[in-house]
């Protein structure tokens, strides 16, 4: 008993295989792309991140000055001398 195997059978089986392939391969590539977004978010975000350390290191070194300390502290939290008035004005 021999078993015949079809043209059809041939192309049946090439399309599934193909269809599969087409499919595991969409797949990666979406997952790809997502994992591309992650890290394109990420690196945005440490970018940010760098510059806020870079801003926060250049305020701290000002800040060991007293004079710039106590500018600092009068704009920011509008601290006072016991002996003065302080007005805020805002734009």
């Amino acid at each position: 008993m021999k078993i015949q195997l079809g043209r059809r059978f041939w192309i049946v089986l090439t399309s599934v295989i193909v269809v599969f392939s087409l499919f595991v391969i969409g797949r990666n590539a979406i997952h790809a792309v997502k994992i591309k977004r992650q890290i394109n978010a990420l690196e945005h975000e440490r970018s940010f991140y760098v510059e806020k350390i870079a801003l926060d290191s250049a305020l701290l070194e000002q800040l060991r000055f007293d004079d710039y300390l106590e500018a600092y502290a009068r704009e920011h939290y509008h601290m006072q001398r016991r002996d003065e008035h302080v007005y805020i004005l805002e734009e």
